[in-house]
């Protein structure tokens, strides 16, 4: 393999497990307000094979499931699929056919789903479901800018806190 791509490839990564961090961040601050309890969503592995000091080889048993679910303080539901990019644009299809699906139901029995669409750490926003599945019709293709997104721009807090529902239904919850 190119050590170009490789290279690249480790960046974005540790980039992407950075934005993950932030985002437990400011979950635990929605926890410790008692405004929503909100957790990521683990992936669902098969052990295959015992290794030694209580490692092992394991497989992935389905598709992914979307990164995030929880409630709101109220009752509400949530449910959230986080995308990175240190790049300009997000593909439509970075969100798997299963997690579409996962979103789709969870917002028709109403709860509230997004994708919290990353450009970098300052330029975090929360797309509502039904804006990113049909991408399409309010963008005109199937990506989108940072620049496209800047109405479901998601505000920071003190402490750089991520404010996640700052912009969402007109509701501000912080």
């Amino acid at each position: 393999m190119d050590p170009v791509r490789q290279y690249q490839g480790a960046v974005n990564r540790a980039q992407g497990k950075q934005f993950e961090q932030y985002i437990e961040i400011s979950l635990a601050y929605y926890r410790q307000q008692g405004l929503a309890m909100i957790e990521k969503t683990p992936e669902p592995m098969m052990p295959c094979k015992s290794l030694k000091n209580g490692k092992f080889v394991a497989y992935f048993q389905k598709k992914a499931q979307p990164d995030y679910q929880g409630t709101l303080a109220g009752g509400r539901s949530v449910v959230f699929e986080a995308k990175y990019t240190a790049g300009g644009k997000l593909e439509q299809g970075r969100v798997s056919d299963e997690q579409a699906k996962c979103l789709a139901l969870h917002q028709k029995l109403g709860a509230l789903c997004f994708i919290l669409a990353g450009f970098g750490l300052q330029n975090v926003y929360a797309v509502p479901w039904e804006v990113w599945q049909d991408m399409k019709a309010g963008f005109g293709r199937k990506y989108v800018t940072g620049a496209d997104l800047e109405l479901y721009r998601v505000q920071h807090g003190r402490n750089g806190i991520l404010l996640l529902f700052s912009n969402i239904e007109g509701r501000r919850i912080e």
